[in-house]
């Protein structure tokens, strides 16, 4: 596969993992941008055996962690205000796309970040647990049990919407 091909690929899936594990939309595009900019620098030494999708995975990774040490994070709030009134938004009605949306976004955050990894990694990229445990540096076993406890986490603290699996 060309890069071109693995980018269309892998870039999509890349991109939703690094907005569901904290980066904003735009944000998680530049670094997916710098990853593939790096794999295609190195495209001579690649073997085309599918070892591009961890490799991207694993440069995005780095590249956010470099990011965020050295020009710090994002801060979200919980309000927006309005800024011409200056007023506090009404809270949505709980079958609102946005409100269901936030609950999703603040169930996802309110997970330690190893379960959120794990999970974000098997359900939004669809890797499976082998290629996850080696991106993290775990047992397979281990990344079983961690997708087992953030499933039953959210589970929990989305109770009150009777979501059922």
């Amino acid at each position: 596969m060309t890069i071109e091909e693995h980018y269309k690929a892998i870039a999509p899936k890349l991109t939703n993992w690094l907005v569901s594990t904290g980066s904003s939309y735009h944000e998680a595009c530049d670094l997916v941008q710098n990853a593939f900019l790096k794999i295609w620098k190195m495209k001579d030494d690649l073997r085309d055996d599918g070892s591009v999708s961890g490799l991207a995975y694993t440069i995005a990774r780095n590249l956010r962690k470099n990011m965020w040490r050295d020009g710090g994070r994002e801060t979200l709030v919980d309000e927006i205000k309005d800024a011409d009134a200056g007023s506090v938004a009404p809270a949505p009605s709980p079958s609102d796309a946005d409100y269901l949306r936030k609950r999703l976004a603040d169930a996802f955050a309110a997970l330690p970040p190893v379960l959120r990894e794990a999970y974000t990694l098997f359900q939004v990229s669809e890797l499976p647990v082998k290629e996850i445990a080696r991106q993290t540096g775990v047992t397979e076993n281990l990344v079983k049990v961690r997708l087992f406890r953030a499933k039953q986490k959210l589970r929990e603290i989305l109770a009150d919407l009777n979501v059922t699996d």
